[in-house]
């Protein structure tokens, strides 16, 4: 007999997890809902009287009531959804000996001395949080939202209408203090099995955090320990409503010990932003000058100039840095090889924050290919990659006369929410109603994770109202990063169908 005690998020009650906690019980297993102080119509007191430390007691309660009981065999397992995170965790720090495992769905790792206040995905919000409480006190609650307005706090890709309307109208506001007490940990429970279940239309997935994990982020390091697990589903960042019984299925398996575990760093295997580019192309030297490196045909006169701008955000220390990855030294290579001047730059996009920085460096940098006398500085590409898809909105709403061609391969063509708020500068699925004729080539994978397709979609969609020139270059089978993961046929014509339509554009 496996317990389950499912703690909730901000806003909500014990009633999200009805229909995960009736598959549940249906499969053998304890499942016990928990209603938090304060939240799913439950007073239970003043708000200024109830914060994280109520919540951890809530939790505390009803562990000891699971572990009291004649049906308690195994380790109770703990899962929390959000918010939920920090009065579970703070809960299985006191009575680590009678957990089995902790399951964080859709959130990140709470942290000693931080505040549930770090899940509020929008930094605006957060200062004007910490303000009220400062001005008025932490006795106030914060609004739940309106229907439209959950996207705001996770994807709703997946939630039935019913199911939306009932969530908002069973919704609470959420206690002020709850986000603003600091979450304390003696460390107890830090030996815990602990699995993550990421919701991939919520922005998140498993290779995601690997590649953080391979790039030496501290905070994420310790999921790579061999008492971490991942699983995956594919719908928004309420799985509980969307896909009630594939969530129940999880969580079984989850207890059970299955599972993906993160391949730590220096275990021998070549991380993705490591591995070499799936063209095979000659070798050349290169230039380097400040943050740029060229890469020059073998050609006379002036040539034409591909300006190749990668992805991120990229913790700031990584090396070696992005210009300096067999990928893009690949492309830069390629580039060279069929005639055109190869440009390949690092840009200083290390957090979601960071895109108006990032956009600098890469204005400043295209400023110093096109002043090279080897450039022909009247016929520019820009090629952009994954989440620098996003530093295409300014190209796409004053384009140049000298830029002839933008490409972006598996892009970010909008924000999206879970990751945090960007400036709203950096839209391209909006910028491109101002591209006129500037021709886009936009080279989509098949494999892609729902949360970014969604928004290469959103893209396709505004380019073909406003009549922009856009070619698109599938890669079914192709996964984000293909052009280093998947070593096939396919993804190598991808490539080459790619390089020829800028080529070709940079030719006219």
């Amino acid at each position: 007999m496996t317990e389950f005690i499912l703690v909730p998020g901000m806003f909500t009650g014990a009633h999200v997890w009805e229909e995960t906690a009736a598959h549940l019980v249906s499969a053998g297993a304890g499942a016990h809902t928990v209603t938090l102080t304060g939240l799913g119509g439950s007073r239970g007191g003043a708000a200024d009287a109830v914060g994280l430390e109520t919540h951890i007691e809530d939790v505390l309660a009803v562990i000891d009531s699971v572990a009291a009981g004649t049906r308690h065999q195994d380790g109770i397992v703990l899962v929390a959804h959000g918010y939920g995170t920090y009065p579970v965790l703070g809960a299985a720090d006191r009575r680590a000996e009678r957990i089995g495992r902790i399951v964080c769905l859709d959130t990140g790792p709470g942290q000693d001395g931080v505040p549930a206040l770090a899940t509020v995905p929008d930094p605006a919000l957060r200062e004007d949080l910490v303000g009220r409480a400062g001005a008025e006190g932490a006795g106030e609650d914060l609004a739940p939202p309106a229907r439209d307005a959950w996207q705001r706090w996770g994807s709703t890709a997946g939630i039935p209408e019913a199911a939306l309307d009932r969530l908002t109208a069973l919704a609470s506001p959420q206690p002020l203090a709850t986000l603003l007490q600091p979450l304390r940990l003696t460390g107890a429970a830090g030996a815990l099995p602990v699995t993550g279940v990421l919701c991939d239309a919520n922005g998140s997935s498993i290779a995601m955090v690997q590649q953080r994990v391979d790039f030496g982020d501290p905070v994420l390091l310790p999921l790579a320990g061999p008492q971490v697990s991942f699983f995956e589903l594919p719908t928004g960042h309420w799985p509980m409503l969307s896909l009630p019984a594939e969530l129940a299925d999880v969580l079984l398996r989850a207890a059970a010990g299955e599972g993906h575990h993160l391949v730590p760093p220096g275990s021998g295997e070549l991380p993705s932003h490591l591995r070499p580019f799936v063209v095979d192309v000659p070798e050349l030297p290169r230039e380097r000058t400040g943050n740029v490196d060229l890469y020059l045909p073998d050609a006379g006169g002036p040539r034409p100039a591909v300006v190749f701008v990668h992805g991120g955000p990229v913790p700031a220390g990584v090396e070696p840095t992005p210009r300096d990855w067999p990928l893009l030294r690949g492309y830069a290579r390629y580039a060279a090889a069929e005639g055109m001047i190869g440009a390949t730059i690092d840009h200083r996009l290390h957090d979601m924050a960071g895109y108006p920085r990032a956009a600098e460096d890469v204005a400043a940098a295209v400023e110093r290919v096109r002043a090279d006398p080897r450039v022909d500085a009247d016929r520019i590409a820009l090629w952009f990659f994954s989440g620098g898809g996003l530093l295409s909105a300014p190209w796409l709403s004053r384009p140049p006369a000298w830029l002839r061609c933008l490409a972006a391969s598996y892009p970010v063509l909008a924000p999206i929410p879970a990751w945090g708020p960007v400036d709203s500068g950096f839209r391209p699925a909006d910028a491109v109603a101002e591209a006129g004729a500037l021709p886009l080539v936009i080279t989509r994978v098949g494999r892609e994770m729902p949360g970014i397709a969604a928004t290469v979609e959103e893209f396709l969609t505004a380019a073909a109202k406003h009549g922009a020139d856009t070619e698109v270059i599938d890669v079914p089978n192709g996964r984000h990063t293909f052009d280093a993961l998947d070593r096939t046929q396919e993804s190598r014509e991808a490539v080459h169908r790619a390089m020829r339509s800028v080529r070709g554009h940079l030719s006219s």
